[in-house]
């Protein structure tokens, strides 16, 4: 969420932004709404004065003059009371505009409408020729196939035990899945994260905090006790500091948390309906920081849960490609974004497998997340209080990154080979094969 005032000093400028995210948003209704608040506001504290006033008064004048003053205050209480309702009323309005407001993308965003425009700026590994890809001397399988044929999976009875897009991994599939997750946990804690398993089951406040709803509702998954399941442990984690005020000397927060995720996957009935690639039901590790609110600092840190993530994929030795976000890709509350995509042989493309944004202020002015900077030119010694920044990246989400990872590892005789880096946690093993 922006500051009120910023948008009022700037109102152009956060237009701006909204269209250059194709957002459809109007920041003079807004205003409007916002100048209706303030003068209910004013009027409701002038009459509060007023019966203030008129309470010192009554003990001190003649019994004629109390009976006058009562009766007047019980008008005045009335038009206080409808005062009082206008205001929720406006208030309720206000609340609903503010939190739709998108933040403003960054300079060195690019133009564009959707994903399809997002402007590639690395590729890996590097040859001569640019992005080297996976090379096969045979004809190739897909990942569904691969996993079948090894036991690793089962998709028919993952559907009729959890419905469409249901899945079990089982045996080398699920150890595989199993052996990321140590991978990670040592690439990333050696980067002075604090692990965090966080709560999946949240409450909406977390998810408005964190700027998935209102405009996400569709996508989660919802109990019926009013509660809801999160599509990424970001959310968990930006809300465990949220209504308090941390030390500066503290700062930067950095968090690498794991939870199961959920997500309906609402408009996707009709695409990627096999295998693993938009499944309802996964597990991610998240990389999540708290830093001081300087936009330098932001950028920096950006760059650093990226290049994670990148380092993570390279160990793995999966040919990916790294992408700038268009405009039109950005979330609500995303000042800048990458997505990391990686190859998969069979359908001839990279597929996203994670993504690394920062926010400035958005989620943690929603979420009350502040500290106390120090001002050395302050006589009182005391410091102003700001809104943290706050940065996430996927760390790894599984079983996504298997689709990737069988299918440019298989061989000629269908085993898969696994990664190096992989083998301490399978027990030693180079490949996963039938016998």
């Amino acid at each position: 969420m922006l500051d009120i005032k910023f948008i009022r000093d700037n109102a152009e400028l956060v237009q701006e932004g909204a269209k250059k995210k194709h957002i459809d948003f109007d920041i003079k209704k807004l205003l409007e709404v916002d100048d209706k608040r303030k003068a209910l506001s004013q009027q409701l504290e002038e009459k509060r004065a007023k019966q203030n006033q008129v309470n010192t008064e009554v003990p001190k004048v003649d019994s004629d003059k109390r009976t006058q003053l009562i009766k007047e205050m019980q008008l005045l209480k009335e038009e206080m009371q409808k005062l009082e309702e206008q205001l929720k009323e406006v208030i309720i309005e206000w609340q609903k505009l503010m939190v739709a407001v998108p933040n403003i993308p960054d300079m060195s965003v690019p133009e564009g409408e959707d994903d399809s425009t997002n402007l590639e700026i690395k590729s890996w590994p590097v040859s001569a020729s640019g992005g080297e890809k996976t090379k096969f001397s045979f004809t190739p399988k897909n990942h569904t196939e691969l996993m079948l044929d090894l036991d690793m999976a089962d998709f028919d009875r993952g559907t009729k035990v959890a419905g469409f897009r249901g899945y079990f991994l089982k045996n080398d599939g699920a150890l595989l899945s199993y052996a990321i997750w140590q991978h990670a946990l040592n690439h990333f804690l050696a980067k002075d994260f604090t692990p965090m398993i966080v709560p999946s089951l949240i409450r909406r406040e977390s998810l408005i905090g964190s700027g998935y709803l209102p405009q996400g509702e569709e996508d989660l998954y919802r109990t019926q006790d009013g509660e809801y399941l999160s599509g990424t442990a970001e959310v968990a984690t930006m809300a465990y500091y949220m209504d308090e005020i941390l030390d500066k000397k503290d700062l930067p927060k950095k968090f690498l948390s794991f939870s199961p995720c959920f997500r309906r996957e609402a408009g996707a009935h009709g695409k990627d309906v096999k295998g693993l690639i938009r499944v309802h039901e996964f597990y991610k590790l998240e990389q999540v920081i708290l830093c001081e609110a300087s936009h330098e600092e932001s950028v920096k840190q950006h760059e650093f849960l990226h290049r994670n993530t990148e380092e993570f994929i390279e160990s793995l030795k999966i040919p990916y490609r790294t992408v700038i976000n268009c405009a039109g890709d950005l979330g609500l509350g995303q000042v800048k974004k990458y997505d990391i995509e990686l190859w998969v042989p069979l359908e001839k493309k990279y597929r996203e497998i994670g993504s690394t944004s920062y926010f400035h202020d958005f989620q943690t002015r929603r979420l009350g997340i502040r500290y106390k900077d120090e001002d050395p030119s302050a006589s009182s010694g005391q410091g102003k209080m700001k809104f943290a920044h706050s940065l996430n990246s996927t760390a790894i989400p599984t079983p996504r990154i298997l689709v990737s990872l069988i299918e440019n590892f298989q061989q000629i005789d269908g085993s898969i080979i696994i990664p190096e880096v992989l083998r301490p946690y399978i027990g030693g093993r180079e490949k996963i094969s039938k016998n």
